[in-house]
C-alpha cells in the first residue's frame, strides 16, 4: 500500500496545526504572546495555581518542554512560581496581573483565527469536524500501564 500524503490523516492534521499556529501567532504577537506559551495560558486561565506536573498532564507534553515554556513565561512576566502552602516540595504556577489582563484579547484572537480557518465549512460541518478531531484525540491517547507511565507499548 502506497503512502499518499493528501490522504493521510496525520499529515493533514499536522498541516492544519501549522496553519492554525501561523495564523494565531500573527494575531497574538502584538499582545507579546507566542503560540508556545498559549496552551499553558489557556490552562492557567481556566485554573490558576496548577503545578508544572499538572500542566504537563493537561497539555500532554514533555516535562523538559514545560520547564522551558514556564521559564520563558516567567521571564516575560506572565507567571510567578511559589511553593505550595501545604507541600513545600511543590511549586505552583500563578498568573501575573499582566497575563490575566491578556486573557480577553488573546481569547478573541483565537476565536477569530478559528472562525477564519473554518470559514469554508457550514456550521454543521464545523461541529462534525471538531467532534471527529476530539474522537481521534481520545483514541490516540496512550493508555497508562503499570510498566510504562504515560503510555502503552505501541506495536506495529
Amino acid at each position: 500500500m502506497a503512502f499518499v500524503k493528501d490522504q493521510s490523516a496525520g499529515y493533514l492534521a499536522n498541516h492544519i496545526a501549522r496553519l492554525f499556529a501561523r495564523g494565531l501567532a500573527a494575531r497574538i504577537k502584538p499582545l507579546g504572546l507566542t503560540t508556545g506559551t498559549f496552551p499553558a495560558l489557556l490552562e492557567l486561565w481556566e485554573k490558576d495555581g496548577l503545578t508544572q506536573k499538572d500542566l504537563v498532564a493537561r497539555l500532554d507534553i514533555e516535562q523538559a518542554t514545560m520547564a522551558n515554556t514556564l521559564a520563558r513565561m516567567e521571564r516575560d512576566g506572565l507567571i510567578v512560581r511559589r511553593k505550595d502552602a501545604s507541600d513545600g516540595r511543590k511549586q505552583r504556577v500563578w498568573l501575573t496581573e499582566r497575563a490575566r489582563g491578556l486573557q480577553g484579547p488573546a481569547i478573541e484572537a483565537a476565536i477569530a483565527e478559528n472562525a477564519d480557518a473554518l470559514s469554508g465549512l457550514t456550521e454543521e460541518e464545523r461541529r462534525q469536524f471538531v467532534s471527529l478531531m476530539r474522537k481521534v484525540i481520545e483514541t490516540s491517547k496512550p493508555e497508562e500501564t503499570p510498566h510504562q507511565p504515560g503510555g502503552a507499548i505501541i506495536s506495529g
